[in-house]
């Protein structure tokens, strides 16, 4: 009797192994399809660029920005901004000199934002060298906020 119960009780783990391996077959195909079939903000920006619309100015301020405001968004890092505050100034002042793409012309919003993010990034230069680490982050914030306003401006599809 008693091989017959081990014999049984073998048949019972391996029965629950199957169907536990069947349900994790099922759990981890469900969780690769919905990986797979969400939407990427990067390639759609990146097939926004094949398309040959390009902004190459708002490509490297945003090269810049995100040297200096991942740091700070991801640990509280503020050193890489502050290194990085001249050059947010020179990106924005290039950016907002740059001609406008052809999506622009005449749009006087834009032109604002650019305006506003070339002093708001003035303004960070400026409040970085003052040492409050707070204020600090409030004006990076604000400044990485308003370059996204534009950005996603560029990728927004016209109507």
């Amino acid at each position: 009797m008693r091989i017959n119960s081990i014999c049984i009780t073998n048949i019972y783990v391996i029965m629950l192994t199957k169907k536990f391996i069947s349900y994790l077959v099922a759990v981890l195909s469900i969780l690769a399809l919905a990986c797979s079939t969400k939407k990427d903000d990067h390639n759609h920006h990146e097939d926004q660029a094949a398309a040959g619309d390009e902004w190459k100015e708002m490509d490297e301020f945003h090269i810049v920005m995100a040297d200096a405001f991942h740091p700070y968004k991801d640990s509280s890092n503020l050193e890489p901004a502050k290194n990085n505050a001249g050059a947010l100034v020179e990106a924005a002042d290039k950016w907002a000199q740059a001609p406008l793409p052809s999506k622009f012309e005449g749009d006087d919003e834009i032109k604002f934002k650019l305006n506003q993010l070339k002093v708001d990034a003035s303004t960070f230069e400026g409040i970085v060298k003052s040492g409050d680490d707070k204020s600090i982050g409030q004006s990076l914030t604000k400044l990485h906020d308003l370059f996204h306003e534009i950005q996603e401006s560029w990728y927004e599809e016209r109507e």
